[in-house]
């Protein structure tokens, strides 16, 4: 007779032999066995606050890392605080998988204490949602759960496991993964985009999340060193190129045209680099779809009456930047571009970027300048995590990167709550880097519990949190639209009180010339630190109008 074990001691081998590490979540009584069995292994589980935190740890976790970390809960409440952050994940594509509890089968078809229909639940927001119910199918599950997390375009993938099934005896062992190269697009429709590269004049990139995967962005860079061409990204784009390059036109993505729009009206051709519609709508840069476009991802493109390209370079983005690079180089003598208009329009943004550097001001601080002296503050290869609202907004525009993922922005979801948790699980990545997260007041307040885990964590991260008393982005959009603003205002804690009751450092900066001193003294300590600043949202009013006054020429 072979040897058996119980279910939940094999799903729990089964996630050790896909790689899987960490887990982040609230247990609960449906999946007590399943603890039990964690317990005994080599992943690490990390005790959270609430699901939701547990679910924006899973997702940074995987953004960072490219494999998936598990977030937990148990059925009803707990499958439901979860599910925010595990469509922020899906959206935002970060591999994560998520692992809840179920009641007894014997009990699932009738009315029965917080029994609902988790699967179904999350069928809108994971690439699969499955429920085990037979404990000799979880191999299978597991690895299929993994490698659909993991593939791309990555996402989240939702397995349930039942509290009567997680106890059955089963003889089945774990499968061993197996792992490919994808596969690039043919030599024909490669030639065809390159063709379209050589005859055009003023070619552009716009780099989307795909082009954020190390490889990726070293073929980019090199695509770039070579011919010139001017590279914009979209917020979760984010370092695809260095800043400093002289080919970095920033990012766009702002509901308004901004500077960096004038080199899209300029192009004569686009080329998108995994570019997500959901990052930046087309209709906002190519209305009536009248650019030619190369589009260039692990997907086709999605069907839209804005984005319809010419030529799609289907699979790994890094290789298919490969196969054009080889292109190039061969025929480098044969391109001839005129791109000192994206010269000229790199150079206005760059000033805008600095305008603020110097500002000295009292009783509140402007966005620009927080910005300005958070860059100086941070390396390269720190990293930066932001939340949801008119905060959001100015990262995106003013905070830049040298390096991929070192700026982390959800923006297909658009999710509030994120920064906290996310730097909790970004130190844990990377324990060798810096962490800093900005989330305004509303946005911190969502999440202000995983505070605790932080200093129990004995996290080294710092979290500024920008003050303004108010729902900021939704009086900024409503003002633009209506000239007036809803009541969106409320109040907040004692904040050097609230950081002291959780262990934290704390830090309230009024005054601009004192703010850089402070970010050293936070990032310098061991252990959580908080930076509160009361900021100078009447700057929003004046981006708005500023940007309705951009030059239609460069």
């Amino acid at each position: 007779m072979s040897d058996t074990m119980k279910a939940s001691d094999l799903f729990v081998r089964c996630l050790e032999e896909e790689g899987i590490t960490h887990i982040f979540g609230v247990p609960g009584e449906e999946n007590a066995d399943f603890m039990m069995s964690l317990e005994g292994s080599s992943i690490q589980f990390i005790l959270t606050r609430h699901e939701q935190g547990a679910a924006f740890m899973a997702e940074v976790y995987g953004r960072l890392t490219g494999n998936p970390a598990g977030c937990l809960g148990t059925l009803g409440p707990g499958a439901t605080n979860l599910i925010t952050g595990v469509a922020d994940a899906n959206m935002d594509r970060a591999p994560m998988l998520v692992l809840t509890g179920q009641g007894a089968t014997a009990r699932q078809h009738k009315e029965s204490h917080q029994i609902m229909d988790v699967v179904g639940m999350y069928e809108p927001v994971t690439k699969w949602a499955y429920s085990v119910n037979h404990a000799d199918a979880i191999p299978e599950i597991i690895r299929k759960a993994v490698r659909l997390a993991r593939t791309e375009k990555p996402g989240a993938v939702l397995v349930e496991l039942p509290e009567d099934i997680a106890k059955h005896e089963t003889d089945r062992t774990p499968m061993q993964p197996r792992r490919f190269r994808r596969p690039g697009p043919d030599d024909k429709i490669t030639d065809r985009a390159f063709d379209m590269i050589r005859n055009a004049k003023r070619p552009l990139i716009l780099a989307g999340n795909g082009a954020i995967r190390k490889r990726a962005s070293s073929q980019l860079r090199t695509l770039c060193e070579t011919t010139g061409i001017g590279v914009m990204s979209t917020f979760m784009g984010k370092g695809a190129v260095d800043m400093d390059a002289d080919y970095c036109l920033y990012t766009i993505g702002l509901g308004q045209r901004d500077v960096v729009s004038l080199a899209i009206d300029d192009a004569d051709l686009i080329i998108t680099l995994g570019y997500d519609m959901v990052e930046y709508h087309p209709k906002l840069w190519n209305p009536g779809g009248k650019k030619d476009i190369i589009h260039i991802d692990f997907l086709p493109a999605e069907i839209d009456r804005n984005y319809h390209p010419k030529c799609e370079l289907i699979g790994d983005v890094a290789h298919s930047l490969w196969m054009l690079n080889e292109r190039i180089w061969r025929h480098r003598d044969e391109l001839s571009f005129d791109l000192e208009p994206q010269r000229k329009i790199r150079a206005r943004m760059k000033e805008e970027l600095e305008a603020h550097c110097d500002d000295d001001t009292e009783g509140s601080i402007r966005p620009q300048k927080a910005l300005w002296d958070v860059r100086q503050a941070l390396g390269k290869d720190d990293i930066l995590l932001s939340g949801v609202g008119a905060h959001k907004m100015w990262i995106a525009r003013h905070y830049q990167c040298h390096e991929p993922n070192t700026c982390l922005i959800p923006n297909g979801f658009c999710s509030m709550g994120m920064p906290l948790p996310g730097a909790i699980a970004a130190d844990m990545v990377h324990p060798d880097r810096r962490i800093f997260a900005i989330a305004g007041d509303g946005d911190f307040m969502m999440n202000v519990q995983e505070m605790e885990t932080a200093s129990r964590m004995k996290s080294n991260i710092t979290v500024m949190v920008w003050e303004d008393g108010g729902y900021g982005l939704i009086s900024w959009k409503q003002e633009n639209e209506f000239n007036r603003h809803t009541n969106l205002s409320f109040t907040n804690p004692d904040w050097m009180k609230l950081a002291d009751s959780f262990g934290w450092q704390g830090q309230y900066v009024p005054n601009s010339r004192d703010l850089r001193a402070a970010l050293d003294k936070a990032l310098e300590h061991e252990g959580p630190s908080l930076v509160v600043i009361p900021i100078d949202y009447r700057e929003n009013a004046l981006l708005t109008e500023r940007l309705g006054q951009i030059d239609v020429t460069i």
